[in-house]
């Protein structure tokens, strides 16, 4: 990337490099209570879903706490794709708990749950939204620092483990946002890819599109140097060299081994996990963009849509599908901006010819995703509220490499049915 030609008075002319600390490797979730210890915790919140929270992941973590003798209780209540009702019961048992740390063990549902709860049991607000991003939320700044979090991922497509973000639906608004602070960033992240062994295919498929996205997109944002040069820099400062270097060796290790994983491989998975780490370091720094912006709406408008190896009380696009839905059209778009990075990527993920939204569209099928917006049961009436849950995305738009209003969101989701 080159820096020279923005420097000046008006842009910016750094970029900062912020991660979690991390600990990677098979074996590495036994060591959690090691790690609160040191961390001077002595009664910690620890918390997961009820399925993940039935497997061996949550009874090992338990037990290391309980060898490192920290009191730990248990919260296995998080809503998969949380709500602000969910995170609002989370922060209510956070809240009277006492805690002086936390653990989280889950997906990215839990450990932005963690987030969450910690936050509002610290700096309890009169109003929910005060802490979310505008124009959703207020989008007051976090006051101050949070309890040490330790954060365990299960799943290999996330990367909250790694971010200062945490994502809900706001029931009332049928609109999903976040909280977006470097105060929410977790003290520790523990990667064990062992954790993914037990993932049924259709999870590790759609976190495996989480990955590429965040690898994508952040490899595509607007370039930090382009920024209008002030303090704080925002969390989604753009792309710049260090992001670069985790996206495009996370964009290598998952159009390698993405397919493999999806089909079980644990050597695949384990590198799937690796590719998790990295693309999270990456758009923890620079940012993501038109994809997930649009994946909010296409999330938190569902009727229906149930995919196998996800409960089945409720409908539900997840995450990483309601984000890659949206991906060909959205490159597609932004590709005039700097098309060797486009075509680039697309060569990574195996199309010779360089075309990103082909390269896409061939592994969704390969590892038997949806394609198309009518796959998850949208229609192009539907483009019109697509567009109205996706234009207040602005912390998210705002990070896109080319402007983009409602006119063409319209087209872009038109496309992407």
């Amino acid at each position: 990337m080159s820096c020279a030609h923005a420097v000046g008075a008006q842009f910016e002319s750094s970029f900062a490099i912020d991660a979690s600390r991390i600990v990677f490797g098979r074996g590495a979730l036994g060591e959690v209570g090691e790690h609160v210890r040191a961390l001077g915790c002595k009664r910690v919140a620890l918390f997961t879903d009820a399925r993940v929270g039935a497997l061996e992941h949550v009874a090992l973590a338990r037990q290391s706490l309980q060898n490192a003798n920290i009191d730990c209780a248990v919260y296995d209540a998080v809503h998969v794709e949380p709500t602000d009702a969910s995170f609002r019961d989370a922060a209510r048992f956070a809240s009277e708990g006492k805690f002086d740390g936390y653990v989280s063990v889950g997906g990215g549902s839990t450990i932005d749950t963690c987030k969450a709860a910690a936050l509002y049991a610290t700096f309890p607000v009169a109003d929910f939204l005060d802490y979310v991003n505008a124009p959703v939320g207020a989008g007051k700044p976090v006051p101050g620092a949070l309890p040490p979090h330790v954060a365990c991922p299960t799943t290999c497509g996330t990367g909250s483990e790694t971010t200062g973000i945490a994502v809900c639906d706001v029931l009332s608004l049928k609109a999903k946002t976040g909280i977006a602070s470097a105060r929410l960033r977790p003290s520790l992240a523990l990667v064990d890819p062992r954790c993914t062994y037990t993932l049924p295919p259709e999870v590790v498929a759609a976190s495996g599109f989480d990955v590429l996205c965040h690898a994508l997109e952040s490899y595509t944002a607007r370039p930090f140097n382009l920024r209008a040069r002030g303090l704080p820099r925002p969390m989604s400062q753009g792309a710049n060299p260090w992001s670069d270097l985790g996206s495009r060796e996370a964009l290598r290790l998952g159009g390698e081994n993405l397919v493999a994983a999806v089909e079980g491989s644990e050597a695949a998975r384990d590198a799937l996990a690796w590719a998790a780490t990295l693309a999270g370091v990456a758009f923890g720094n620079a940012g993501v963009h038109i994809p997930h912006a649009m994946a909010y709406a296409v999330a938190g408008l569902v009727r229906d849509f149930k995919m196998r190896g996800y409960p089945q009380d409720e409908p539900m696009v997840p995450h990483g599908v309601s984000v890659v839905l949206n991906a060909p059209a959205a490159f597609r778009f932004t590709e005039k901006t700097s098309p060797e990075r486009h075509r680039e990527a697309a060569r990574v993920l195996g199309d010779r010819d360089g075309d990103l939204g082909r390269a896409l569209e061939t592994m969704m099928r390969s590892a038997r995703v949806p394609v198309g917006l009518r796959s998850v049961g949208y229609t192009r009436e539907d483009v019109a509220a697509l567009t109205k849950g996706t234009i207040v995305q602005k912390r998210l738009l705002g990070n896109a490499p080319r402007e983009v209003g409602e006119a063409e969101l319209r087209e872009l989701f038109a496309e992407a049915m």
